[in-house]
This record gives C-alpha cells, sequence and structure tokens, in this order.
C-alpha cells in the first residue's frame, strides 16, 4: 500500500506514487450517529469479557527466504515450509527426537546425488525425507515472507511506481498447492520484490478479524522499494492482536551499511501505517494503527547484518570442514572444499625464513589457523557438544559475538525494545553456491559467511519490560545527578551535611545494565501481568538442504495460548446485559403509547386491511385527498419530546420524513411555535397529556400516479416518531391504489377495456402478473371522447341556463379561458366535482351520473373542463408528442425562412399531414379542437350585436388557444428567453388555425 506522508520538506511526485514510498495513513474516523445506548451495551459486554473468553492455543509457523530472483526456488517452498523438509540433523543443534521415525539413513538420499540431479524443474530437497519440522494440519497460521521474488538490482524492477502482482502467483500457487485443503488466505501484501502471504487453517480463519496490510519503502532516495518492508496486522479470537513484518534491510559490510539498516529498521517502525482496531466496545484501540501496542509481533526476513571483527575468509574456511562432512569420499563438492582448504593452509604456513616477530604476526593474521583444515572436525561422542572443541556448536558459539544484529540489540540502536530471537543452532543461512548444500560462496568476491536471515519475536510484555527497564535506568540517572547536586563529588563537603536516603533493597547493583539480559532465550513470555496469553518457540531452524538459491531458508514454529472470544457465550452475556440495560433504561426512559384511528371501509384490497398493522388508509384515488388520525399520548412519568425524524428509505423512494404523497399536521404549534404542519419540529407532552396527529394521503404528481398505474411503486412506507431518549416508534403506512386513466400514454388509453381502468386493474390482478395481452381496442382514447362531448353538452345548457336568468351579473365567459380556466367560485365544492368526473372516467360511468341533482349545468361544465385540462396535461406523451411537435415546428421554421405565407385551410392541411402520421394522436386532437370551435360558437352566440361578438370570438380563439397549447403540447420549451417565446408563439399558432373562424 502507498500514500501521502506528510513531510516537512515533500518529496517529488514520482516518489510519491512509489509503492511503499508513504504508507497509507487512516484518515479520521467517519462521523456514525450510533445510538447511545447501542454503544453502552457494547461496552457494558466488553467489560464482562472475562466470562466468555476461552483459553485456546495455535501453532504458527513463519518462514522467511531471500530467492534472489531465481526461477526455480518456488518447487522448493512447499518441501520445507508445508512439509519441513530439507534440514540436515547433522548441521544443526537443534534436536528433532524421533519424529516420523527419524530420517532412515539407508533410504534418504544422499547430499551428492541430490546435488547432481538439481534441477528447476522440480524440489532441490533430498528424496525419501519424511519430514523433521511439525506442519500439514498441525499449523493454524502459516507465515511466509519473501525477499527478492523479482530482481531488484535492475532499475526497471526497483524504480517501477507500481507493484507487479504477477511474480507473486506463482509462490502464492505453490503454497495453495503444497497446503491441506481447506486452508484460507487471510492476508498478502507485496512490495517490489517482497512478498508476504499468510494462510490461516478452517478452524482459524472464521476467528480472524482487523486484517490490515501496508508497505514501507526505505531503498533508493530512502523511499523507493527494492529495500523495505511490508506490514500485516490480524486479530485472533477477537482479543488478540498480531504483527508480521517482513523485510529486507540495506546490504554491505561497510560501517555505513550498518547504520543504514538500522536507519531502515527505524522507518518501517516509524512510518508503518495501519486501519486501526476497534475493541468489542465500539472504542478505537489506543495506537493500534502503528507497530508496538500490538500483543504479539514478529519481524523476519533478510536483516542483512554480518559477522563483524574477524575474516570472512576465516569464517568460511572454519564452517566448511564441518560442511565437507555431508560429503562422500571423492565426490565433487567435497574434492572442491577439500581444495579450497588445501589452499588455505599453504596460505597460512609461515615460511621457515621469516623471523619470530613475522611469525608472530603471520599467527596472529590468520587466527584460524591454529586448526588444522587438512583433517575433518569430528565431534566427541564422550564430551558435552558446549564444552567439545570441535563441535559445531562450539564454532556457532565463538562466531555469534562478532554477530552485528546481536551487538546493535545490545548497543540499544536497533532491535532493543523488547525484541527476542530464539537459540541459533544452525550453519550461517548465507552466502552459498547455488545447488550445493555446504559449499559457501566459491566466486571471486567468497563472502564471509553471515546470518543474514532472521526470525525475531516479541510480546507486549517484552516491550513493556523494557520500558519498564529504561524508566528505572532513567530514575538512577537522575538520583545520581541529585547527589551530585548536594556535593558527593566535592571533596569540600562534609559527609555529614549530606542527607539522602539508601535502601539496600532497591538501590545499588539493581541499576547496573546487564547487555545479556537483552538477547534472552526463547521462554514463554506473557503479554502482560494479568494476561494468560503465551508465545513459546518450539523450533528455530534453517533449511541447509534446499539448494535452489544462495540463502537457506528459515523457519521458526511458536505455539500461542490466547484468550479467544467463544460466541456462544458472548450471545448470552450479550442478552443478560441487553436486558439488564433496558430494565434500567425503561425506568428513567419517557414512554408514550400511540393509538391509531382504524377505519372500516368498503376498499379493494380487505383482507390486506384486516391484516395490516398501522395507519391503512384503504382506497386512495388520484387527486383525492384522505385523512386519518393517530393519538400519542404520554403514558410515562416524565415529560417527553416527540418529533417525526427522517425514515429509512430505498433507493427508489423519496427522502425525508414522509414520502411525497403524505404529509401530517399537529393539533397544536411546536415547541418554537411554528404550525403544526412544518417537518423537524418538537413537541413536548408532560405526562398524561396526549396530541392529535391528522395524516393525510395525496396523490397529485402525476409521474408518481404513472409509476403506481404501472405497478412500480406502492403506498406502502414506514414513518418513525422519534421520542427524545426514549424508544422510537415505527409506524407502517398502507394504502391501495386504485387505477387511473391519468398518468398514461395515448396507447395505454387505447389498451383500456370497457369498463375503464379500474377494470384493467382488476383484469391485472386475475393475471397474476402475466401482462396485458390486450390489443389496440379504441381509434383514440375514450376518456377524451367522452369529456369533449360532455362539455358540448353542457355548455349548450349552461349558455341557456344563464339565458333565462335576469341578473345583471357578468357572464362566466367574461373570466379568461372559462371554463377551462381556475374558477374562484366555490373552490371546494368544485374540487369535489372535479373527483366526481374522475371516478366516472375511470369507472366508465356516464359522466351525467358523477353529478348530484342539486349541481347545476355551469358548475357540471366547470368541473368537467377542469377534469379535461387536468387530463390532457397528465398524458405521459401528449396528444401532439415531443417527435410530431419537432416535424411541425420545422416546417414551420422552414416556410419562416421562405417567408411562404399559406391560408388558414392549407396550414390545417399541412398540420393534419404531419399528424396523421400517428393515426390516434390525430384522432384525439380532432376531438378537442372540434369540441372548442362549438363551445366558441355556443358563447359568441349569447353575445347581443356583431360587434360584441367578434370580439368575444376573438378574446375566446386567444385565450383557448393559449391553454390548450400548453395542455396539449409535450415537448420542452427551448432556455432561451427569446427563442421560448417565439417557440410558445408557434404552438399557439398550431391550435388557434382549427379554432378560429375563416375569415
Amino acid at each position: 500500500m502507498s500514500s501521502s506522508h506528510r513531510s516537512d520538506v515533500s518529496p517529488g511526485p514520482q516518489i510519491k506514487q512509489t509503492p511503499g514510498a508513504f504508507p497509507d495513513t487512516p484518515g479520521e474516523p467517519e462521523s456514525s450517529n450510533v445510538i447511545s445506548s447501542q454503544l453502552s451495551l457494547s461496552q457494558a459486554v466488553y467489560e464482562r469479557r472475562a466470562e466468555y473468553t476461552v483459553s485456546r492455543k495455535i501453532r504458527i509457523k513463519i518462514g522467511t527466504w531471500n530467492v534472489a530472483a531465481l526461477s526455480g526456488t518456488e518447487k522448493d517452498i512447499g518441501s520445507w515450509f508445508v512439509h519441513g523438509k530439507g534440514i540436515s540433523e547433522s548441521l544443526s543443534v537443534l534436536s528433532f527426537g524421533d519424529k516420523d521415525g527419524g530420517a532412515n539413513a539407508e533410504s534418504l538420499e544422499d547430499v551428492g546425488h541430490q546435488e547432481a540431479r538439481r534441477s528447476k524443474k522440480r524440489s532441490t530437497t533430498p528424496l525419501h525425507e519424511p519430514g523433521l519440522m511439525p506442519g500439514g494440519e498441525d499449523i493454524g497460521l502459516y507465515v511466509l515472507g519473501l525477499q527478492e521474488i523479482v530482481d531488484i538490482s535492475s532499475p526497471t524492477e526497483a524504480l517501477k511506481p507500481y507493484n507487479d502482482p504477477h511474480p507473486s502467483r506463482k509462490w502464492k500457487h505453490a503454497v495453495e498447492d503444497a497446503l491441506p485443503k481447506g486452508y484460507i488466505k487471510v492476508a498478502e501484501q507485496q512490495l517490489v520484490g517482497l512478498y508476504m502471504v499468510i494462510y490461516a487453517a478452517p478452524t482459524v480463519a472464521p476467528t480472524v478479524s482487523s486484517v490490515s496490510t501496508t508497505s514501507v519503502g526505505t531503498g533508493l532516495m530512502g523511499y523507493m522499494g527494492n529495500k523495505g518492508a511490508v506490514v500485516a496486522r490480524i486479530v485472533l479470537g477477537e482479543s488478540t492482536s498480531i504483527v508480521f513484518v517482513d523485510c529486507h534491510l540495506s546490504a554491505g559490510v561497510e560501517k555505513g551499511s550498518l547504520e543504514r539498516r538500522n536507519w531502515d529498521a527505524s522507518q518501517v517502525l516509524s512510518r508503518a501505517r495501519l486501519e486501526p482496531v476497534y475493541n468489542g466496545g465500539g472504542e478505537m484501540e489506543e495506537a493500534s494503527d502503528s507497530i508496538g501496542n500490538e500483543n504479539f509481533a514478529f519481524w523476519f526476513g533478510d536483516l542483512n547484518y554480518r559477522l563483524e571483527g574477524m575474516p570472512g575468509e576465516d569464517v568460511r574456511r572454519l564452517l566448511m570442514l564441518h560442511t565437507k562432512n555431508e560429503y562422500r569420499l571423492g565426490e565433487a563438492s567435497k574434492r572442491k572444499i577439500e581444495a579450497e582448504l588445501a589452499l588455505y593452509d599453504k596460505l597460512s604456513t609461515p615460511d621457515p625464513t621469516e623471523d619470530d616477530s613475522s611469525s608472530r604476526t603471520s599467527s596472529s593474521t590468520h587466527s584460524a589457523s591454529s586448526i588444522d583444515t587438512s583433517t575433518t572436525l569430528q565431534a566427541s561422542e564422550h564430551l558435552d557438544p558446549s564444552s567439545d572443541p570441535a563441535s559445531l556448536q562450539t564454532t556457532l558459539q565463538s562466531l555469534l559475538p562478532h554477530d552485528q544484529l546481536h551487538q546493535q540489540m545490545r548497543k540499544r540502536k536497533a532491535f532493543h525494545d523488547g525484541w527476542r530471537e530464539g537459540p541459533i543452532d544452525f550453519l550461517p543461512t548465507y552466502k552459498y553456491d547455488v545447488g550445493s548444500v555446504g559449499m559457501f560462496d566459491s566466486s571471486e568476491k567468497k563472502r564471509g559467511p553471515s546470518w543474514c536471515d532472521r526470525i525475531l519475536f516479541r510480546t507486549q510484555g517484552d516491550k513493556q519490560a523494557y520500558e519498564q527497564k529504561v524508566n528505572q535506568e532513567d530514575a538512577a540517572r537522575k538520583r545520581d545527578q541529585e547527589m551530585k547536586a548536594h556535593g558527593m563529588d566535592d571533596p569540600t563537603v562534609n559527609d555529614e551535611e549530606v542527607l539522602f536516603d539508601y535502601d539496600p533493597a532497591n538501590d545499588g547493583a539493581d541499576d547496573e545494565h546487564d547487555p545479556e539480559a537483552d538477547t534472552e532465550g526463547p521462554e514463554a513470555a506473557a503479554t502482560d501481568t494479568s494476561s494468560k496469553d503465551k508465545l513459546h518457540l518450539e523450533y528455530y531452524t534453517s533449511h541447509q538442504r534446499v539448494l535452489s538459491s544462495d540463502h537457506k531458508p528459515l523457519d521458526a514454529i511458536f505455539t500461542l495460548t490466547y484468550d479467544a472470544v467463544d460466541p456462544d457465550l458472548k450471545a448470552k452475556v450479550h442478552q443478560e446485559v441487553a436486558r439488564e440495560l433496558d430494565k434500567a433504561e425503561n425506568e428513567r426512559r419517557p414512554t408514550v403509547t400511540v393509538v391509531i384511528d382504524h377505519h372500516t371501509e368498503n376498499q379493494s384490497n380487505t383482507h390486506l386491511s384486516a391484516e395490516h398493522e398501522g395507519v391503512d388508509f384503504g382506497d386512495v384515488r388520484f387527486d383525492s385527498p384522505k385523512t386519518r388520525n393517530i393519538t400519542i399520548a404520554n403514558t410515562g412519568r416524565v415529560p417527553a419530546s416527540i418529533e417525526f425524524t427522517d425514515r429509512i428509505v430505498t433507493p427508489d423512494q423519496s427522502a425525508g420524513i414522509v414520502p411525497s404523497w403524505l404529509r401530517y399536521q399537529f393539533d397544536r404549534p411546536s415547541d418554537r411555535g411554528s404550525p403544526g404542519f412544518e417537518s423537524n419540529n418538537i413537541y413536548s407532552l408532560e405526562p398524561g397529556d396526549a396530541a392529535n396527529v391528522e395524516l393525510i394521503a395525496h396523490v397529485n404528481d402525476v409521474n408518481f400516479v404513472r409509476r403506481l398505474n404501472e405497478g412500480t411503486a406502492e403506498l406502502e412506507d414506514v414513518l418513525v416518531l422519534r421520542v427524545h431518549n426514549g424508544r422510537d416508534f415505527f409506524l407502517p403506512i398502507h394504502a391501495s391504489w386504485l387505477q387511473s386513466s391519468f398518468g398514461r400514454s395515448i396507447d395505454s388509453l387505447n389498451r383500456v377495456p370497457e369498463g375503464g381502468a379500474r377494470k384493467s386493474q382488476t383484469q391485472h390482478a386475475d393475471r397474476h402478473g402475466q401482462g396485458d395481452t390486450e390489443g389496440v381496442k379504441w381509434s383514440a382514447p375514450r376518456e377524451v371522447f367522452r369529456l369533449t362531448e360532455t362539455i358540448e353538452d353542457l355548455m349548450e345548457r349552461a349558455v341557456a341556463e344563464w339565458g333565462m336568468r335576469s341578473s345583471n351579473d357578468k357572464p362566466p365567459w367574461e373570466d379568461f379561458g372559462w371554463p377551462f380556466g381556475n374558477s374562484d367560485r366555490d373552490a371546494d365544492a368544485l374540487q369535489e366535482s372535479k373527483q366526481q368526473v374522475r371516478e366516472a372516467l375511470d369507472c366508465d360511468v356516464p359522466i351525467s351520473k358523477a353529478f348530484t341533482s342539486e349541481t347545476g349545468p355551469i358548475r357540471r361544465l366547470e368541473a368537467t373542463a377542469g377534469t379535461l385540462i387536468s387530463f390532457l396535461t397528465s398524458i405521459e406523451d401528449g396528444i401532439i408528442t415531443e417527435a410530431l411537435w419537432a416535424d411541425l415546428e420545422a416546417n414551420i421554421i422552414a416556410r419562416e425562412k421562405a417567408k411562404k405565407h399559406l391560408s388558414a385551410e392549407e396550414e390545417r392541411i399541412e398540420i393534419l399531414d404531419i399528424l396523421t402520421s400517428s393515426p390516434a394522436h390525430s384522432t384525439a386532437f380532432t376531438f378537442v379542437t372540434s369540441m372548442l370551435i362549438k363551445i366558441i360558437n355556443e358563447i359568441v352566440s349569447a353575445a347581443s350585436n356583431q360587434r360584441e361578438k367578434h370580439t368575444l370570438r376573438r378574446r375566446l380563439e386567444e385565450a383557448y388557444a393559449t391553454i390548450f397549447a400548453e395542455a396539449v403540447i409535450r415537448a420542452p420549451l427551448p432556455t432561451n428567453t427569446k427563442q421560448r417565446i417565439i417557440s410558445q408563439a408557434r404552438r399557439k399558432r398550431v391550435m388557434e388555425i382549427f379554432i378560429q373562424a375563416d375569415q
């Protein structure tokens, strides 16, 4: 992982994009509106974690290998890492007991034959080897760290600003092929040539959580990924955090290289950033995003620390005195080693002609010459290996004081704050001839052997013990300084004048630093004084008989005992805590009771209404408001503050407190004095007080009506009544939609069967969603025909009725656009009449039967005319569709440009030619224009003289053309003001040309 990093000096953009250069720094946690009671519940459960944690054990195998970018190395990964093969017992001090009966000397392939048959196409480990290290299903966690899976010496690879995942795939596949069935990859991370992957057993994987990985580049310019580390963090059993660091530190034997290795390690510690860990109480654990606060940590890889203070040639030849024992007489590798040793003997033998001082100098320079390299170092069977000067253990112990890593740990320059390592009972892991068991680097450079590859570990207790020790040393130092300040070092000061306290139990020798204490053995260590978690190192060794790289792979097996969460026990504790908290909370929180006013009425879905819990509006029609009431009573002992709050919505629902088709009205102002229908208002209820809330369902949005008709929306929702510091109420809302002819397309209206839209609803239910298989029934919408026909009849009767009146009031047609314009006369009664007209249309009932006998012709006319405008406006594609209008307008524009003048009749013919391309739309248009001509003539006939008739006609034609152009034509207007005005005039002209009287 890579990301930006704040620094006083900002690196260039190329470095910022380099993998591992700037590990991700987790941002501020997103603000979460967690309910306080739920957080308290989590915290209370977490405080009782001792009741639901149980002790568990797990084996962790950690392997590290520098594969030197050599092909074929992946063939060995399963053999040594999973199956524990490739170990030479004779070249390891570690005892493996009699695992699997031991390696049968007669069947085990000898070293010479193993080296001779080495191939890149198969594993190089010995044939017939049973495997000495535990593996297979005995391991709970496999953690593999590799270095140089690509050639990092290549600038092309080292300077890549991205990770190429292709090289890591073969390693992942090789491990998965070797692992037992069911093991699951839980983490992986790559940084150029570094690659770490972690697999968990089937029983362990479900308990792994909070997985986070990152990388830190420390190579070129201090940020490139050719050197650095990859880091992974997991949590086991919801309780134990473990960090794994796979690194490749700077190489080289110079002093500057040593300091750079220490710097690399410090950079990994300071720059590695992981995702934070949240405990069971929902709180972020302190410093859990960095290395240092985890329960256990493992640091492994090619640390590149060398042997210091002795010639590499001496070390190389001293170790080959042991490795040559692996070969039989006459084998090529044995001859090669013996030739190297013979050459060394020749170079180290003093010249007899030299004087004594020269001989002493030569002897001092070649410290290893005292060993006769012409012979074989053979450990005595009668001596303890630790006291036998010829044993491998003695040789290793003589080299370890020169190990740079141990030196730096003792000097507290690197890996000193609690880090430990198991006993090194194996040969240095670097550097060998590829394909050889025991031939150290025979190239021209003849690099000195070193324990470059290491596995370190640390518990939380180790780190705390180190910090405590440092604090004690600081305190002792301050005491010394205070004593000096009191004159303890001044001989002129009288000792009797110096007062100080001395406690022999706490002061004195305990403050002295013991360098060996920093490198304790791998005994079990507790994470802290109260924890039962322990980490025990079982095995730590190299695989000497793996031949495919110049490094020998290294692995270690740990047994971890830790407290893990038992899900069943935790669920039981959770239930108990929830009950206790609920009981305590109920006693001090506000309590309200919601009473729903249930209505009984004839509904289209009586079964649903009987079973519905909540507010049921019953049948709901288009643009017909319907009300229900609920009562909210404070039945508790403390005042209650209530409000409707934002509800939970799905993607296809409108957000907010209530859906778009619902509103509410309290019977009182809010606490801040706002009207009872405004949202986001709080209402206070004293104990015993009650508030009435009126809920109004009103579906009047045509687009929503269209979705209801199509069945893609429904009148179902849940309101959330928030009781502050109390329990929220979720109030289900339901209504049954009655199909409407409004909001449909012309094609859909033509398919409405006899009986109206309501009949199509019944047929749809009978077909159980099989779809509308009906063909086209009508040539044009019957609703348009019925409305226009009724208006023509009612207009004639309304004009006649007005003519019989003796009143001096102005006639209704004096109002603009009457009867299609809005009328202020008795608006509520008019709205009710419109609802009756809509119901008659939807049920295919004669419109005349929609009115009571008391409703006069004028009121009937106004209701029917208003319904016609609403109906035409609601038609989805319009009578004149967007495509038809585009053709009409293009024709008009062409005529305007050509300055071509047509007669009214020619214009009508031209327009009809275009409209007839869609016969249903053309027929509906004819219904409307014919009606307008008739009612204009009817109204004009009531005028007293010719001049008045002419004026009235022109006014009616202009008004109707304006109103119906907007209702009939379904095409968007231009956004430009000038173009919009021009387009509106053209639309009006299309209507006028059909309703104007011929001149």
